[in-house]
């Protein structure tokens, strides 16, 4: 993908601040973080988001996650971390190449959450768990 920038990012073609890759996954600052040391990892084949990424390139990249996520508290003195994915446009993706979000999260900080939860209606939660449980035995 010519236009990619993680594809960019991913083939060495423009700078990034690299905390860790190998041949086919890749973890790097994000340069408008939301916090101090938001990382994001991408893999390095081009994936536009978790509808057509390879179920083995995903588990590497939240392989990676995982281990940097877990040296977060003690490098940063971070109290904990969001990890997240947005999935389309309508989602908040902005760059339309697979990436998880590693979010340190520090006491004292003013980040707010993206969406306010509210109760669920126990009928509406009842057909939904039906109608997914359904498509995923059709599978």
């Amino acid at each position: 993908m010519d236009e990619c920038i993680f594809c960019k990012i991913a083939s060495h073609s423009i700078p990034a601040y690299v905390v860790s890759e190998n041949d086919e996954v890749m973890a790097f600052a994000d340069i408008n973080p939301a916090t101090k040391g938001h990382i994001l990892v991408i893999p390095k084949s081009h994936a536009t988001n978790l509808f057509d990424i390879e179920e083995a390139s995903f588990i590497k990249v939240l392989s990676l996650a995982k281990r940097i996520a877990r040296v977060m508290p003690e490098v940063l003195g971070c109290s904990g971390i969001n990890l997240f994915h947005s999935a389309g446009k309508i989602a908040w993706q902005e760059v339309m190449h697979f990436h998880l979000h590693i979010v340190p999260r520090y006491r004292r900080e003013e980040l707010q959450r993206p969406f306010v939860s509210t109760p669920a209606n126990k009928t509406e939660l009842k057909e939904i768990a039906l109608r997914l449980s359904r498509k995923l035995s059709n599978k």
